[in-house]
């Protein structure tokens, strides 16, 4: 009678260890370098487009993460009295010094994404993929899996998967599952190069 009793107390140890436990010691958390608002650069106030920071280069390329010379542009002196514009403009703008911004999206290096393919061809709105990151207030911790080196976010919020609609992450799957329902289809060579 014992041996059934240990059985489920073993099994659900396990369940809880590899499903709870497990994904939270396999992320270690890290700050952005600065409070950063997207909403007061695109909203109301701001009124910005994505596009005006995060560009494509001549060649079709995405070029990620806005360089600081591009912030300093509006940010030479500070525009408000917040911590975060006196860090921005004495530490990196005035400095022409990059800040070390955490990016949620690093692909593998054996994966291809073209942002100009996405964007000017297949005319998706950021908002396809990134969701509301455009209007956050703040920028979320940025999680990295130990063993890989990669942000969470290519999993999504769950390892799992369980329970999650949309788009969950930027995994090879969400792109299948995103290309499938669009009828595009591409091979291997296209994302894998």
């Amino acid at each position: 009678m014992r041996l059934p009793i240990y059985f489920l107390a073993g099994l659900t140890g396990s369940l809880v260890c590899g499903w709870y436990v497990f994904p939270r010691l396999l992320y270690k958390t890290e700050a952005q370098p600065l409070r950063f608002s997207h909403r007061t650069h695109t909203g109301e106030k701001g009124g910005m487009k994505c596009d005006d920071c995060h560009s494509l280069r001549a060649d079709g390329s995405f070029t990620g993460i806005p360089v600081v010379e591009k912030c300093a542009g509006c940010h030479a002196a500070p525009l408000g009295s917040t911590p975060e514009e006196k860090v921005l403009v004495e530490r990196y703008a005035s400095q022409n010094r990059e800040a070390p911004w955490r990016v949620y999206s690093r692909q593998p290096d054996n994966a291809f994404f073209s942002h100009a393919y996405h964007v000017k061809l297949a005319k998706l709105a950021c908002e396809e993929c990134h969701r509301d990151h455009g209007k956050t207030d703040k920028l979320r911790p940025y999680q990295e899996n130990r063993i890989s080196g990669y942000s969470r976010d290519i999993w999504g919020v769950s390892m799992s998967r369980v329970a999650v609609s949309g788009r969950p992450g930027m995994k090879m799957t969400d792109c299948e599952h995103c290309h499938d329902s669009r009828g595009v289809k591409t091979g291997c060579l296209d994302c894998h190069k």
